[in-house]
């Protein structure tokens, strides 16, 4: 099992939800930990210390990405200058990889100071993760995380606006190494989408949009409850939500 965590707004965290978190790697024992941004509400430095400190604490491999609440909002020279200075002085690279038994995980930053909230794929990104893609063994599912999705529904309210420039081009390239699913946070709300079909990308395998909730933060979306998803070894994705009255949390069973 891969644990899919996303938005969790360390400076808006609850206790509960962290509480059942930590039983939840205890019981399950998944094989890593994936955190796709915003692991802070506004980048500073006790945010970054407790989440690292939460993180630490679940005994498991993880990998995490930088979201868009991870660079400085009201500090405009480290803003310009050094955004991401307090992110890399706990987590380090900006881009990490991470192989485990069944999973070949590769972290992407899609965060710019000038397309923060966007996010943006530069040409030189696209290359150098399809070279990784091309070189990760075949038996193992091929994840993605990046902050921000690369499909949103016709319906929703952030549109394309809230996917990162370029995504499409690198979606193009990397279907073709084999790429199984990309994991994003960004929105607050979980869903899963085949972007195979939906952008005709000639793969011979579905290649998944996985959106997760907000893990830890109060900052619900649509009065939604905090959730993040687990993902099989075959690739079947299950959300779960915190469930008030039992302070866990549960499965809604929900596959693709």
């Amino acid at each position: 099992m891969l644990l899919h965590l996303s938005d969790l707004h360390f400076g808006t965290e609850r206790q509960g939800c962290i509480d059942a978190l930590q039983q939840f790697c205890r019981e399950h024992k998944p094989e890593a930990v994936v955190i796709s941004g915003d692991l802070t509400q506004r980048a500073r430095y006790r945010q970054f210390f407790a989440c690292k400190q939460f993180l630490d604490s679940l005994n498991l491999p993880y990998l995490a990405v930088p979201g868009n609440h991870d660079i400085p909002l009201y500090h405009v020279w480290n803003r310009i200058f050094s955004p991401f200075a307090r992110y890399q002085l706990f987590f380090g690279n900006l881009e990490e990889t991470l192989e485990t038994e069944h999973f070949y995980i590769v972290g992407v930053n899609s965060i710019r100071r000038r397309y923060h909230t966007r996010g943006h794929i530069s040409l030189e990104q696209i290359q150098l993760i399809d070279a990784k893609l091309r070189q990760a063994p075949e038996h193992k599912l091929k994840i993605i995380v990046a902050h921000q999705p690369f499909y949103t529904a016709p319906d929703d309210l952030h549109g394309i606006h809230d996917c990162p420039l370029l995504g499409r081009m690198a979606l193009e390239t990397w279907s073709k190494s084999g790429l199984y699913g990309l994991l994003h946070g960004h929105l607050h709300q979980f869903a899963v989408y085949d972007l195979n079909q939906i952008y005709h990308l000639g793969a011979q395998h579905p290649v998944l949009d996985i959106h997760a909730g907000t893990a830890t933060s109060y900052r619900l979306h649509g009065g939604l409850p905090n959730s993040f998803n687990a993902i099989d070894l075959q690739g079947d994705v299950a959300p779960y939500y915190f469930d008030q009255t039992s302070q866990l949390f549960l499965t809604s069973q929900i596959r693709r």
